[in-house]
């Protein structure tokens, strides 16, 4: 069954453009590594919460943008893979720098349980 490895991140809305450059220099990784599908999503109707909201989970600045990503895979062993392949294969180097603070970005395994 697909596992779904899900980020969000606050990235300068200044570095959309170099953002982009990377996610998309990551995807022939990704897809050799195991994934099936990678999903990049730009904020464009983000409303500010009372109590919380996606700005307050990644501690946003002013100037910065929510980007609400995923990545699926066959299985969470694949997934498990795909990860220790990223941390191990020197190829991601060259992918570059991030551009947000990795720090504030939130993420986790899911399985899925509906999808329609």
């Amino acid at each position: 069954m697909t596992y779904v490895e899900g980020f969000l991140l606050a990235v300068p809305a200044s570095k959309k453009d170099a953002y982009l450059a990377m996610a998309e220099a990551a995807v022939p990784l990704f897809k050799e590594f195991g994934a099936t599908r990678m999903v990049e999503c730009w904020e464009d109707d983000i409303k500010d919460g009372k109590v919380t909201d996606f700005r307050m989970a990644v501690k946003a600045e002013p100037g910065e943008a929510i980007v609400f990503s995923w990545i699926e895979y066959p299985s969470k062993e694949a997934r498990d893979a795909a990860n220790e392949k990223m941390r191990t294969d020197p190829r991601m180097q060259q992918i570059g720098e991030m551009p947000f603070d990795g720090m504030r970005m939130i993420f986790g395994g899911f399985r899925k349980i509906l999808d329609v």
